[in-house]
């Protein structure tokens, strides 16, 4: 007897000759990254123990390890050390710690994002989920700033309480009290009984240049006052402890600064496919470049339309908050605080664009190389 096939039924030796299509509810070919893929990549990044140690050694440990020994030596040596808070300490925590060091641990977490698949060798076996490479890049950028900002935000935190509670009763200036809040005339007024330590020590401007003794004779009371309403805009921003609209300024703008370092790092390290080099170059700029690239000094007059958009820095200094001194300006009053006019002039419209087109144009740019890199 003859056996006929069965010509419905598929050869079995044979793949089948067409392919389902998804399912209606399955969405891994949606560039938007889904809840569980930016858990994934948080659990991924929050494993390494390495990494997060010093991450936070840079952002929370440094200025906690430096309170708490200016702590301890005003409370076992008060008449050689002072309060271990105020505006001072507040400002040089801001500017010279936290702003540096909080970058560079934004900056590096970014760059272990952008590349730890490559380096892990996970790159192929995330593709052949069908997952869409654009999804797997952006689910990155909320898993990592999930991270960095809540770190920064615990070190601003430790900053703001020690720098209120242990701030000094009095501001003290080259051994002169010197009233806090005066108004204008107040001030004034107070100028003109100090004549030598406004016209020879706060504007660091006046008669006594260098290193020049000061005169013994009284300088005259009306030069004084002139000097003192000069000098009364940096006058009105020294306080004996940070203002709070001034500690919530400062700390959206270093989130904000967080923020821009770790989406430049992602986009660096998904560029170049490695950690160390984009690392280091960060670091170079963040120490050496960004101050010169911020000053007047080395304005182009006929490129500065050009500088403007370019130099991402400029506008992020825009919205610094008054007082802060980071932009590595010229000292001036007795806070030593710094005078902006040295910066490349800049309109908030400007500086607002500026930060949205560089932070769209390295997203995307990251992206596009993650969607073009080979598997």
């Amino acid at each position: 007897m003859t056996n006929i096939p069965d010509v419905d039924a598929p050869d079995p030796g044979s793949a089948p000759a067409q392919i389902h299509a998804e399912a209606p509810g399955d969405h891994r070919g949606s560039w938007i990254p889904t809840r569980a893929m930016i858990a994934t990549r948080f659990m991924e990044l929050r494993k390494r123990r390495g990494l997060m140690i010093t991450l936070i050694a840079l952002t929370i440990g440094l200025p906690t390890l430096f309170l708490v020994i200016k702590l301890l030596l005003h409370a076992f040596v008060p008449h050689s050390y002072g309060p271990a808070g105020g505006f001072a300490v507040f400002t040089s925590l801001i500017a010279g710690v936290l702003y540096i060091f909080g970058f560079i641990a934004a900056m590096t977490l970014g760059a272990t994002a952008g590349c730890s698949d490559l380096a892990d060798g996970m790159f192929r076996q995330q593709v052949v989920t069908g997952r869409s490479r654009v999804a797997l890049y952006l689910a990155r950028i909320p898993a990592g700033l999930a991270i960095i900002i809540p770190m920064v935000a615990v070190a601003f935190t430790i900053i703001c309480a020690v720098c209120v509670f242990s701030a000094p009763s009095s501001f003290d200036f080259q051994d002169t009290t010197v009233p806090l809040g005066l108004s204008l005339h107040g001030y004034q007024t107070w100028a003109a009984d100090h004549p030598n330590l406004i016209i020879c020590d706060f504007p660091y401007n006046g008669p006594c240049p260098g290193n020049e003794a000061e005169p013994i004779t009284p300088l005259p009371r009306a030069l004084a006052q002139r000097q003192a309403e000069q000098n009364y805009p940096t006058y009105a921003v020294t306080y004996d402890s940070p203002p709070y609209g001034e500690m919530i300024r400062a700390g959206l703008w270093l989130e904000l600064e967080v923020i821009i370092a770790y989406v430049f790092g992602l986009w660096f390290a998904s560029l170049m496919g490695q950690r160390m080099v984009p690392i280091i170059l960060m670091i170079v700029y963040e120490i050496i470049f960004r101050p010169f690239l911020l000053s007047t000094k080395i304005q182009i007059p006929h490129l500065i339309n050009l500088q403007r958009p370019l130099v991402i820095e400029l506008a992020v200094a825009h919205f610094e908050p008054a007082g802060i001194g980071i932009n590595y300006g010229i000292v001036n009053g007795p806070a030593g605080l710094q005078d902006s006019s040295h910066l490349v002039p800049e309109s908030t419209a400007i500086a607002v664009a500026v930060i949205a087109a560089w932070l769209v144009g390295w997203t995307v740019l990251g992206a596009w190389r993650m969607a073009t890199r080979d598997a």
